[in-house]
């Protein structure tokens, strides 16, 4: 039983090295760790021990699933969370059964994001709704407004893919109640992603109401981010912010046709690029490239 628990200790700082790394070796370690632990910590030897290294396993597969666009890693980390639920259980210990619902939602949501058809996005967010029947702000108000940017992130993935005002306003709520707790004074970095996340669902549902007033309101909220998210301190989130803000601009032309509209886009991709060029991201850049393209058939 030492000898699991070192593994799954190892496994932890081989997941939290490889968190960190965009090679994929730590976290094949920590996996191969997590297994090796679970030979031993069996669900009829050590439930919550096993729950918590099945817990663990599914955190690196998902980080892993979701670098490498995996689905294989990312349904193996699906079925990681579902074991670890049926010893963690609501009424056994309900935090750790709630971090493991937001864990699962994050692994659903990653898969969802993939696929077409919205099963899993769907069951993403009742995986957070879940969590967040425990989760509540009064008790652990960090991790509840983490679980509330979350399904913010699940509903408006949904919203964007079914053109459904409905789950974009569902998504808005969810992203201001977060940042009822990641103020900038607290989490500056968590409260400027939440913003550009905010100011994303904003955007697609002044594009799907084709209002385009709302466009202000999601311009702001970009805004604001890039207060934190400066390209000194951290260009690469700096980079995406700057081609949100082109796309907003590119949404404004198609809904109230400006040329002006079209030289703001321009000047927000051109300075995205240089960022992504410098990495390179390659899928950054083809962002850009595809941007570009919607950009220049609006020209015409």
């Amino acid at each position: 039983m030492d000898w699991a628990a070192t593994q799954n200790n190892l496994g932890n700082a081989l997941s939290t090295l490889g968190e960190r790394q965009q090679e994929p070796a730590h976290l094949n370690a920590a996996i191969d760790a997590y297994t090796a632990a679970l030979a031993v910590r069996t669900r009829e030897a050590v439930p919550m021990d096993w729950a918590v290294t099945q817990n663990n396993l599914g955190t690196a597969l998902q980080t892993l699933g979701k670098r490498q666009q995996d689905p294989a890693h990312l349904n193996a980390a699906i079925d990681a969370y579902t074991a670890a639920l049926a010893v963690h259980t609501r009424e056994a210990v309900p935090m750790d059964w709630a971090m493991t619902q937001n864990n699962l939602g994050v692994a659903l949501q990653t898969l969802g994001e993939r696929q077409q058809e919205p099963a899993h996005l769907n069951a993403a967010i009742d995986a957070y709704t879940a969590a967040l029947a425990v989760r509540t702000r009064e008790a652990v108000p960090m991790d509840w407004a983490v679980t509330q940017n979350n399904l913010g992130t699940a509903l408006q993935t949904l919203g964007k893919r079914q053109q459904d005002p409905a789950h974009l306003n569902a998504a808005i709520d969810a992203y201001t109640a977060a940042l009822a707790v990641h103020t900038r004074e607290a989490v500056p970095m968590d409260w400027a992603m939440t913003q550009n996340n905010l100011g994303n669902a904003l955007r697609w549902l002044a594009d799907v109401t084709s209002e385009p007033e709302i466009l202000d309101s999601a311009q702001a909220a970009y805004e604001l981010c890039l207060l934190e998210r400066s390209r000194d301190n951290v260009p690469f989130l700096w980079a995406k912010t700057q081609w949100n803000l082109a796309d907003l601009a590119l949404v404004r032309h198609r809904l109230a046709p400006d040329p002006a509209h079209l030289v703001t886009a321009q000047q927000y991709l051109d300075a995205a690029r240089a960022v992504f060029a410098e990495g390179p991201s390659e899928h950054q850049l083809d962002r850009c490239d595809t941007l570009q393209t919607k950009i220049d058939a609006a020209k015409t």
